[in-house]
């Protein structure tokens, strides 16, 4: 852990945290749910996620074994609100056939795996990459892993912190060495920085109201 680096990204962490306080991610009711939600949510905003969980609880279908029996069209329909519906359908489904046969669809049996095998198993699941992969460690099965995605690599490129050609593996080797390894720390600032993200920091940033101007 380098000094420096550490208390500029806890003064980050902090300062977000006292701007807009507790966020409660992941939004759900199970931990199905959540990874249900992390599939769906990939290019399309929460809002739109939010609707298509809708719609499969009004179907009665989230669940792991009603899911596995859905028929794929019906699937895409339920979920047309997400956007690329009929690709997302096909990608839930690849992670259902992954969860029954690697996991004996069991939540437990998921979670009390290895992190380091459980992530290399997660990443060679068709349609689920690092980004999907770690909001489904962090958030469903509470592993510590710090989620990265473009809205950090936009905030904190934009402070210096790194380049923003930095790959994903290198910005969250930069966070995971440089913050305490803390499974709640992870999960509140990912979700502190989206929400900056999308209140100041957008592709033209408001950066004279950006609670970070002082940093």
């Amino acid at each position: 852990m380098t000094p420096n680096i550490s208390n500029k990204l806890l003064a980050v962490y902090k300062t977000l945290q006292k701007t807009y306080g507790p966020q409660g991610w992941w939004p759900a009711d199970t931990p199905f749910e959540t990874i249900v939600g992390a599939i769906l949510t990939q290019n399309t905003a929460w809002a739109n996620v939010e609707k298509a969980i809708s719609n499969l609880k009004m179907a009665g279908v989230l669940s792991a074994e009603k899911m596995r029996r859905i028929d794929l069209k019906k699937l895409a329909r339920l979920i047309r609100p997400a956007g690329y519906y009929n690709i997302k359908a096909k990608r839930l489904k690849n992670f259902i056939s992954f969860f029954y046969s690697k996991y004996n669809g069991s939540i437990g049996n998921l979670s009390s795996e290895n992190p380091e095998k459980l992530r290399k198993a997660l990443l060679s699941v068709n349609g689920i990459g690092p980004e999907t992969c770690d909001s489904i460690m962090l958030y469903a099965l509470g592993k510590r892993i710090f989620v990265i995605d473009a809205y950090t690599k936009r905030i904190f490129s934009r402070h210096s912190f790194f380049k923003a050609s930095a790959d994903y593996h290198a910005i969250q080797k930069y966070f995971m060495d440089n913050l305490p390894k803390n499974i709640k720390l992870y999960n509140e600032y990912h979700a502190l920085v989206v929400r900056l993200a999308k209140d100041f920091c957008r592709t033209k940033p408001a950066c004279d109201k950006c609670p970070l101007v002082i940093i």
